[in-house]
């Protein structure tokens, strides 16, 4: 009789452990992927950011290689016209050079924008990174606990066969 207490209470013990065990990785599953859906919502934030930069570089481009087709054609008509425009071609020269200013704050801004653009692609790789150690991390912790969880079932199984059979053999 004594002993068929104690293996209940073992088994008993080891079906808490099991339960808990059950509540912890549940627990843990759940953060993990809170932590995951968290740094899957900053990668799209991120690739939407980049897209933006990107669509803002092309605008950018566009406008500068404009800008120079621009110039070039104006230095060429003043240049044939030089004899009769000389006073025009002194403002169109100045207003050049304007733009050429206006153009290098612009490829500074670019350079800034590449520099940024850049950054949060290795930003982004690193959250990939990240992302990928985190399910492993979290399906090696899940394979884990449910080997351990199959043990203790398998444990409480053979201990409550061992019950039943001490059981029947008392009476």
């Amino acid at each position: 009789m004594v002993k068929k207490s104690e293996k209940q209470a073992d088994v008993e013990e080891l079906k808490k452990e099991i339960t808990k065990l059950k509540r912890e990785s549940s627990r843990k599953i759940k953060e993990f992927e809170s932590q995951v859906k968290i740094q899957v919502e900053d990668i799209e934030r991120k690739g939407k950011e980049i897209e933006g930069l990107k669509a803002e570089l092309q605008r950018r481009d566009r406008l500068l290689k404009e800008s120079r087709k621009v110039l070039f054609r104006i230095k060429k008509e003043s240049s044939s016209r030089i004899s009769t425009l000389e006073l025009k071609v002194k403002k169109v020269l100045e207003e050049l050079r304007k733009k050429e200013e206006d153009l290098q704050e612009g490829k500074k801004l670019l350079d800034q924008r590449d520099k940024e653009l850049i950054r949060l692609r290795e930003e982004v790789e690193a959250r990939d990174q990240q992302l990928i150690a985190k399910d492993m991390e979290m399906e090696a912790y899940k394979k884990a606990g449910e080997e351990r969880i199959l043990e203790l079932e398998a444990r409480v199984k053979e201990l409550e066969r061992k019950g039943e059979g001490a059981s029947t053999v008392t009476m």
